[in-house]
């Protein structure tokens, strides 16, 4: 946040002497102040989006109405009413850098989802499911005449793994899923609800 500094408040009387002569330069210095409002106008209104954000990320029943990830940036973004509230660093499947289509293939898929149910019992701490693979993937998947696959998560590390012995984030690990911390996952398993909308971009 900009922050001002204000000089010394004249008297009332200084003031009015002020205004009764010069009137040429008190129009001067109004025009000023405008003009530098108007500029400030949006990194003010910026300002105030970015504290409401902040206000809404500490929110304990704060809940993700979407989640948006990334491949190329290999981020992991949860939304609420159009603010990003939490990003994550995450490793993909093997082969990331095309849609999943088939059974074993090592990619993570692309396209609209949902998470669509959670297990608490996972291998990989926590996990959330992500409802691939949706009409697209099953018709493309048919027209080559193979399985499309499933079983595709967000979650996290192998259980009795520590980051650094997998190389987590910087190497893509996982069969296809979408994987973070066990500390990440344990916040996204709060904040995401079985339902929610995902969105997995190239």
């Amino acid at each position: 946040m900009d922050r001002w500094r204000w000089g010394r408040r004249p008297s009332a009387a200084r003031g009015t002497r002020f205004v009764v002569g010069a009137p040429g330069l008190l129009i001067a210095v109004l025009l000023f102040g405008l003009a530098t409002l108007a500029a400030a106008g949006p990194a003010t209104a910026a300002s105030a989006r970015a504290a409401a954000a902040a206000s809404r990320a500490s929110d304990p029943g704060l809940k993700a109405d979407l989640v948006i990830v990334e491949k190329s940036a290999r981020r992991l973004y949860l939304v609420h009413k159009g603010f990003v509230f939490r990003t994550y660093r995450i490793a993909l499947g093997k082969h990331p850098k095309q849609p999943k289509v088939q059974e074993g293939d090592g990619r993570t898929p692309e396209g609209v989802y949902l998470i669509d149910g959670r297990n608490p019992n996972s291998n990989f701490h926590l996990s959330l499911h992500i409802s691939y693979p949706n009409s697209q993937d099953i018709a493309r998947a048919a027209a080559l005449g193979v399985s499309p696959g499933g079983m595709i998560m967000i979650h996290g590390l192998p259980n009795g793994f520590t980051a650094r012995q997998i190389d987590h984030p910087d190497w893509d690990w996982t069969n296809g899923c979408i994987a973070v911390t066990n500390a990440e996952i344990e916040e996204i398993w709060r904040f995401v609800d079985d339902g929610t909308p995902i969105v997995i971009r190239p």
